[in-house]
């Protein structure tokens, strides 16, 4: 009982902890007018490059309609462009406009110094030690699925 015990406190301190966080790190975001998601579609492509949507998805874990969703707010808001691609007319690209590049370049500096506070409670070992350990608990759940 006592493994089981541990294993639903880990579970819950990770829980409120993470809900903790990005409650905090959304803040900032949403003064933009942006949810997070729309912030982390903006981030990637301004960090990354155009990107098809498919990828796009795949790397801020969301499912396709919804990703499709996202997309077209931030196009009406100009922030991001789609672009056909002329060798696989299946392949749509999506862009970040200059409009959304000056968005993104007003945000990120401040969102990583709220991210950088809020993982202050941390030394620089205990972040080290943290990421590790939570990469491997990630790494563990998804070999198990």
């Amino acid at each position: 009982m006592e493994s089981q015990e541990r294993a639903l406190k880990l579970f819950i301190v990770l829980s409120r902890a993470s809900k903790v966080i990005l409650e905090e790190s959304n803040e900032l975001i949403e003064q933009y007018g942006l949810n997070p998601t729309e912030f982390g579609v903006l981030e990637l492509l301004h960090h990354k490059g155009r990107q098809p949507i498919q990828k796009i998805g795949q790397k801020i874990l969301l499912r396709s309609g919804s990703m499709t969703y996202v997309v077209n707010q931030l196009q009406e808001k100009g922030f991001l462009k789609r672009i056909f691609c002329e060798e696989d007319k299946r392949v749509t690209y999506i862009a970040i406009t200059e409009k959304g590049t000056e968005l993104v370049e007003s945000i990120f500096p401040k969102h990583v110094d709220k991210i950088e506070g809020l993982m202050s409670a941390l030394d620089e070992k205990e972040q080290e030690d943290a990421i590790q350990l939570i990469k491997k608990l990630g790494l563990s759940v998804k070999d198990l699925s």
